[in-house]
């Protein structure tokens, strides 16, 4: 297996701060993730005035405020997408961003964006879905809340619009995730469905979730991390902390060396326990020379440099050709 794609998922944790946007740069840098991804959009284009908020985004902000005026706060204009692109290549961080309306799309083609990762909330969008199809870049599709059959459509938009490489995350859009919605075993689904490169973007709280997805096969992982999780805003609760990153992008390489080749072979680590673990045929009492071997006077005992017991019914009827003392390897 490849190493896994980690994508730190700032999204909208920088509470419209670039400095903190930036902060969120270096603690992804810090935890060794591949990429760090923000969100970009313009309110006007994305929600209407009067549209309500999720219920986690009422419990983590103000109640009284729409939907729109609390996103309208976070959103990031052109020179500051200029900045942190700039800031992520001087720190040798590869910058995503989810493009959220059809001007957002425009906008970081415009910037040079090599990867368009769609949210799940576009998975039923022709228009959205057309005209990043017709870019012709690599796509990873997020397809929270959705069917299979709408997967496969999504997927057909694109294609037929000249996009291949495309990838998608199996996703639960609740924040937190409760663990019996994960459904992880629905990742490998899309895999044998639609014979694409399959990943996992994690909504739950902590990271056995991520961490099992990579074991079971996914090549990309996204999280969502923040500064800190008492900061105000949507989805600081929801997202890891710095050491929580940290101990993810950890397990998950670790795992990646622990899944192996597949090839069933005794490791480098271990060829030197084989002798002294397995075991040899050796006497169980005094034999002379010219003595048959018997059941009655061999047995089998560590270590394992002699005689293999798996050679047992060989030696068994042969004629001793020298004097045994009792626990000595018989030689054949």
């Amino acid at each position: 297996m490849g190493k896994t794609f980690i994508i730190a998922e700032a999204g909208v944790n920088h509470n419209g701060n670039l400095e903190i946007a930036k902060k969120l740069v270096d603690v992804a840098c810090v935890a060794g993730v591949d990429a760090v991804k923000f969100q970009t959009f313009k309110a006007e284009n994305l929600v209407l005035k009067n549209a309500q908020k999720a219920d986690y985004q009422k419990k983590a902000t103000d109640c009284k405020e729409s939907q729109f005026e609390m996103i309208k706060k976070l959103e990031l204009n052109c020179k500051v997408h200029e900045e942190l692109i700039d800031y992520c290549k001087s720190k040798g961080i590869e910058f995503l961003s989810s493009p959220f309306d059809l001007e957002s799309i425009d906008l970081l083609e415009k910037l040079g964006i090599e990867i368009f990762k769609i949210p799940s909330g576009e998975i039923t969008n022709l228009p959205y879905l057309r005209k990043i199809g017709k870019i012709q870049k690599k796509v990873i599709l997020s397809a929270g809340m959705s069917t299979l059959g709408e997967v496969e459509k999504a997927l057909n938009i694109l294609r037929g619009n000249g996009t291949d490489d495309i990838a998608v995350l199996h996703c639960n859009t609740e924040y937190p995730t409760p663990m019996e919605d994960v459904n992880l075993r629905a990742m490998n689904t899309i895999k044998d469905a639609f014979k694409v490169k399959v990943g996992y973007s994690d909504h739950t709280l902590g990271i056995e979730v991520p961490i099992a997805a990579v074991a079971m096969g996914a090549e990309i992982i996204e999280k969502h991390f923040t500064l800190d999780k008492v900061m105000e805003g949507p989805d600081h609760k929801a997202s890891l902390n710095p050491k929580e990153l940290n101990d993810m992008v950890k397990a998950i390489r670790n795992i990646e060396k622990a899944l192996g080749d597949g090839i069933k072979k005794p490791s480098k680590s271990e060829l030197n326990n084989i002798s002294i673990a397995r075991k040899s045929i050796v006497t169980s009492c005094k034999i002379k020379k010219g003595e048959m071997f018997t059941e009655g006077n061999l047995t089998v005992k560590r270590p394992g440099y002699g005689v293999s017991p798996m050679k047992w019914d060989d030696v068994i009827g042969k004629i001793a050709t020298s004097d045994y003392d009792e626990d000595e390897m018989v030689k054949i």
